[in-house]
């Protein structure tokens, strides 16, 4: 039995979905870009800062950035976008 605010909630993901999947492949590596930055920040930082509540602070904020940038652009590209990112970086090798 779904309760409405579980329907409402659903939908919405529906929604920002089929939003994100109307973007271009460029974006999505530029957002992918973002997210590598921010998994590199959240590791480097606290090795900068020397107050472990900042520490804390600054890796928990970049690394959840960083997360969230993985799923948009896991959203954006789609499988096939993906695949296609994939492909590139063992060209270049």
């Amino acid at each position: 039995m779904k309760t409405t605010k579980n329907y409402k909630v659903k939908e919405w993901v529906t929604v920002l979905r089929n939003k994100l999947s109307r973007l271009s492949f460029r974006t999505g590596v530029a957002v992918l870009g973002l997210c590598v930055l921010c998994y590199a920040l959240s590791f480097s930082l606290p090795f900068l800062v020397e107050d472990n509540w900042m520490k804390g602070a600054v890796w928990a904020c970049f690394f959840g950035l960083a997360k969230t940038f993985q799923y948009t652009a896991l959203g954006i590209l789609g499988i096939k976008g993906w695949q296609r990112v994939k492909d590139r970086l063992k060209r270049k090798k």
